[in-house]
């Protein structure tokens, strides 16, 4: 990895409709997701079932912010499908995530693709600190005070 950190983009079809519809399974997901692929939870998740403008596009999203940055799911029942997104600035197990997001939502089909986002963002910030800490040049003199 070069850049700042993964994003995995998973997308799951001919999932089982009754995971989908669990709203207890998702926010379970994302309590547990992030200890298992080695990021930091530092909330709690976030579930909701949501409408769409057609009835068939209801389902559930579900949301949790990691030290790292985030985690989101949404479920699409009547479709049998899930769109899950993971976001870290910190290395995490594309791989593990993957399988166990397969796993636990029958998938049939996998769409995946992981991006290492943030080619040209700063990595190391030494350089910036040793400026900060260096002597500075006085540019002009302070104002003269008047009692």
């Amino acid at each position: 990895m070069t850049g700042f950190g993964p994003h995995l983009m998973l997308d799951g079809y001919g999932c089982d409709k009754e995971r989908l519809t669990d709203l207890n399974l998702i926010y379970r997901i994302l309590e547990e997701l992030p200890a298992r692929i080695g990021v930091t939870r530092i909330m709690p998740p976030y579930v909701f079932k949501y409408s769409g403008l057609k009835p068939e596009d209801w389902g559930l999203s579900g949301f949790v912010l990691i030290a790292e940055s985030h985690m989101s799911i949404h479920t699409f029942p009547e479709k049998s499908s899930v769109s899950v997104d993971i976001f870290s600035c910190k290395a995490f197990d594309t791989e593990l995530a993957t399988e166990y997001l397969k796993s636990t939502f029958a998938m049939g089909k996998v769409e995946c693709n992981v991006l290492d986002r943030g080619s040209e963002f700063p990595k190391e910030m030494s350089a910036a600190a040793g400026a900060v800490r260096a002597p500075r040049r006085r540019v002009g003199r302070p104002a003269a005070r008047t009692a």
